[in-house]
């Protein structure tokens, strides 16, 4: 029998991050911290950067308290280290800790298309084929960072389709700390064609409902494997 998330069927709880951020009232420091997580995610600002507080504060026309209030949030959430009088450095992840991360990543990923294939609704897998079908239009290299901005919204789709709030935003906090490095992954010569080739596997799984072979083939998407984990290593260092 196929479950239902608990307030309705068929539809999900909005998630504490989104809530949070479509609050008109969020706080300056929120703003600020949404705007640079979203830059570190997509790799604007690179590991090891550090952040100038000044030009930050110059940047949003504000003091420099709220600033360093985002630097906390950003430290609090692993993305960031604040170093004393050196400030805010964007954090660096060695390659066995990464490593780590994938792996840990991957269950937590494989844990949502597990739930997702016993709850998700017919719109919800509609909407996941839609973004695979546009996934097939940018597999070029020169569309490679739209590619991984798409491929966002699909992970995205998923973690919704998992009807557990909680999850998802674990899943995405996970995420977040490692999106600089999994945008490397994407940049790998081969990456694109099994990109697309494993999410086929991910939405047949979930469309007939076999969470087991959902949690597998996602867990298995995401990890790093084999071939995989050597080139993104010497690539890596």
């Amino acid at each position: 029998m196929q479950d239902v998330c608990a307030h309705e069927a068929g539809s999900c709880p909005p998630n504490d991050q989104e809530t949070r951020t479509g609050t008109p009232g969020a706080t300056l420091a929120d703003r600020i911290r949404k705007e640079l997580e979203t830059a570190i995610s997509a790799g604007r600002i690179e590991p090891g950067s550090r952040l100038d507080e000044q030009e930050i504060a110059d940047r949003f026309g504000v003091s420099r308290t709220p600033v360093r209030e985002a630097f906390r949030l950003l430290a609090a959430s692993n993305l960031v280290e604040l170093r004393g009088r050196q400030g805010a450095m964007v954090r660096s992840i060695g390659g066995h800790t990464l490593v780590e991360m994938f792996q840990v990543m991957a269950e937590l990923e494989g844990l949502c298309a597990r739930l997702a294939a016993r709850r998700i609704t017919p719109a919800q897998i509609a909407r996941i084929d839609a973004i695979h079908l546009r996934l097939e239009g940018l597999a070029t290299p020169d569309e490679v960072d739209a590619f991984y901005d798409v491929n966002q919204e699909f992970h995205e789709a998923i973690y919704e389709a998992s009807c557990n709030a909680f999850l998802a935003e674990q899943t995405r906090r996970l995420r977040n700390q490692v999106a600089a490095y999994r945008r490397r992954v994407t940049r790998m010569p081969t990456r694109i064609a099994a990109t697309l080739k494993e999410h086929a596997a991910v939405i047949e799984a979930i469309r007939v409902h076999d969470a087991e072979r959902a949690h597998t083939a996602m867990r298995d998407h995401v990890n790093l494997l084999g071939d995989d984990l050597l080139d993104f290593l010497a690539a890596y260092g």
